[in-house]
């Protein structure tokens, strides 16, 4: 009677083999389907921190200030420096490394900065990227992040007076 159970047990033999043949690919390609985002999403957060520290500076910005147009371009890549030089996260096409775009200074309402990368999207996904049309002509992905804010807040602004008493007066209502 125990001679059929032995059998079967070893007509199963190899079957976790097919399995894993079958399942090992497929965990594989889940993997490589979410990596794709995750460098997307590390390189938005980056960008964006980056951009929102430009808008800082230029809020400050003078125009008979000692410093040229490169200088606050170098601070806003010092930031951008954390994402690392590869093609994946971030590739340097052409002469230009980085696109940024910076707007205004101290004497506008409102500064803001532009940052737009370019990565090559992963083998495998590029080719589905490619055919959905998220790719450029030249094969890569298009990240930009634009961060805008005012140059002074709300609360000085509102009056026409530079009287500073009414300022603390209208920051004390803020808070």
């Amino acid at each position: 009677m125990s001679r059929p159970c032995v059998q079967n047990r070893g007509s199963r033999r190899g079957q976790t083999t097919v399995e894993a043949a079958y399942l090992i690919p497929l965990l594989l390609l889940l993997l490589l389907i979410l990596i794709q985002p995750v460098i997307m999403l590390y390189n938005l957060m980056i960008m964006e921190n980056a951009a929102t520290e430009g808008c800082r500076l230029l809020a400050t910005r003078t125009i008979q200030g000692a410093y040229s147009q490169d200088k606050y371009e170098g601070y806003v890549k010092r930031r951008l420096a954390a994402i690392p030089p590869m093609d994946i996260f971030h590739a340097h096409v052409g002469s230009t490394t980085w696109n940024i775009e910076l707007m205004g200074d101290e004497t506008n309402a409102e500064v803001g900065v532009r940052i737009i990368n370019k990565l090559r999207p992963l083998p495998l996904l590029g080719w589905g990227e490619q055919l959905l049309g998220l790719c450029d002509s030249d094969g890569y992905l298009t990240q930009e992040v634009l961060a805008t804010m005012p140059t002074q807040p709300s609360w000085a602004s509102e009056g026409t007076s530079l009287d500073p008493e009414r300022w603390v007066h209208s920051y004390d209502k803020n808070l």
